[in-house]
C-alpha cells in the first residue's frame, strides 16, 4: 500500500485539571484516616493517572467526555465491536495509532506512595479502574484490574491470550504502509482520528482458530467476569476501610464497590478534584490533586 501519514487530532496541553490545593487540616485529616482505620482497601480512576501524561474522562476542563470538547466523544460499545468489522477495523486503527505513545506512560508519585503503603502492610489490596497498568509498573503487587488491561489482547472465540506489544507488531507487518507522528492518546490508549482512515487498515483475526482480537478490556456495555466480580466483594468483605481516588465512581461497576464498604459499615474516604458519586457515605472527602496529597501523607 502507498505510504499513509497519520497524526493525531487533538492538541492536548496538560491533563490535569483545574485544582485546589491541599491544605495542612487535608494531609492531617487523610493521615489519621489510613493509619487509624485498619486493613484499608483503595480503588483508583483515571484521576491519578493524569500526572503521567494521560487524560480522564469526566473533569470540567481536559476530561475525554467534557463538553468543551470541539468534537463530542463516543466510545465504542461492546456490542458494537463484536457485531461489526468495520467498527473494529477503526477500533484497532486508532489503537494502533496510539499505542507506541500510551504503552511507554510511566507511573507518578501517586503510584509509588501506593505501592509504599502496600510494603508498610498497610494496603491490603489496589482495584483500578484504569487499564494502563501503571500499578504494576509502580511495582505494586496486589492489584486487581476491574476493567481489564491494554496490555493483553484476547480471542472472544478460544480465550487465547496474546502480549499487547506483540499483537502491535503483528499489526505493523500488515500495515507497514502506516507512518505515525505527534500522537495524543485518550485515556484507553487510542487516538482521535479521521475515521475515512479506516478502510486502508487491515485487522488480523486470531491465528489460532479464526476468531475476533480485542483488547483484555470490559468495553462500555460489557461486563466483569464473574469470578472478577466475587473477588472484588470478598476483598471489600475483608477488609476495615475504603479510600477512593482520582475517580467520581460514574460507572456503576466502581461505585457498588462503595455502596457494599457502606452497607457492611466500613469507613470510606475520597481523594478526587471534583465531585465522587456516594460522597455522603463517606466520613473524609477531599477535593484536591492526589498526586499532591498521598506523599504528604505516605
Amino acid at each position: 500500500m502507498a505510504t499513509l501519514l497519520i497524526k493525531s487530532s487533538t492538541q492536548r496541553l496538560h491533563c490535569v485539571p483545574k485544582h485546589s490545593p491541599i491544605s495542612d487540616c487535608d494531609v492531617k485529616n487523610l493521615s489519621e484516616f489510613i493509619y487509624n482505620n485498619g486493613k484499608l482497601l483503595v480503588v483508583t480512576g483515571a484521576g491519578i493517572s493524569t500526572e503521567s501524561g494521560i487524560p480522564d474522562y469526566r473533569s470540567e476542563e481536559v476530561g475525554l467526555y467534557s463538553r468543551k470538547r470541539l468534537k463530542p466523544y463516543r466510545p465504542i460499545q461492546h456490542g458494537e465491536f463484536v457485531s461489526d468489522s468495520r467498527i473494529r477495523q477503526r477500533y484497532w486503527l486508532r489503537n494502533y495509532v496510539g499505542w507506541p505513545t500510551f504503552s511507554k506512560k510511566e507511573p507518578n508519585i501517586t503510584h509509588f506512595s501506593l505501592t509504599k503503603l502496600e510494603n508498610k502492610n498497610k494496603l491490603v489490596c489496589i482495584i483500578t479502574q484504569n487499564v494502563d497498568s501503571l500499578h504494576f509498573k509502580a511495582k505494586s503487587k496486589n492489584v486487581v484490574e476491574l476493567h481489564g488491561t491494554a496490555f493483553r489482547v484476547k480471542c472472544l472465540n478460544c480465550g487465547m491470550i496474546t502480549d499487547r506489544n506483540v499483537f502491535q507488531d503483528t499489526l505493523k507487518k500488515l500495515n507497514d504502509g502506516i507512518l505515525i507522528e505527534n500522537c495524543v492518546t485518550n485515556p484507553d490508549g487510542d487516538v482521535d482520528i479521521d475515521e475515512n482512515l479506516e478502510k486502508h487498515f487491515t485487522v488480523p483475526d486470531c491465528y489460532n482458530c479464526g476468531g475476533i482480537i480485542q483488547p483484555d478490556i470490559v468495553f462500555f456495555g460489557g461486563t466483569i467476569p464473574k469470578e472478577r466480580h466475587a473477588y472484588v466483594e470478598k476483598i471489600v468483605d475483608n477488609s476495615d476501610s475504603l479510600l477512593v481516588l482520582g475517580t467520581s465512581l460514574s460507572v456503576f461497576s466502581s461505585y457498588r464497590i462503595l455502596l457494599r464498604a457502606h452497607e457492611r459499615k466500613k469507613s470510606i474516604a475520597i481523594v478526587n478534584i471534583g465531585s465522587t458519586r456516594g460522597e455522603q457515605f463517606a466520613s473524609l472527602k477531599i477535593s484536591g490533586r492526589c498526586g499532591e496529597i498521598l506523599p504528604l501523607v505516605c
